[in-house]
């Protein structure tokens, strides 16, 4: 999920509220959530080749 206006709550989106991606995973019929912000490099043991941080995810279409 990604929330590139930083709209979703304070418990999510951090507190001053930021762009945050939310990468969900279901784990023991859990479902676990990472989240990534500003610099931070996107970690998905799915896509592991994925070079990413989350900046360029939300500067998408700039």
């Amino acid at each position: 999920m990604v929330d590139y206006l930083g709209l979703g709550g304070k418990h999510y989106r951090g507190n001053p509220k930021q762009p945050t991606l939310s990468i969900y995973q279901l784990i023991d019929e859990e479902y676990q959530v990472q989240q990534f912000r500003g610099d931070e490099k996107i970690i998905y043991p799915t896509f592991p080749e994925l070079k990413l941080i989350a900046q360029q995810i939300f500067a998408v279409g700039d």
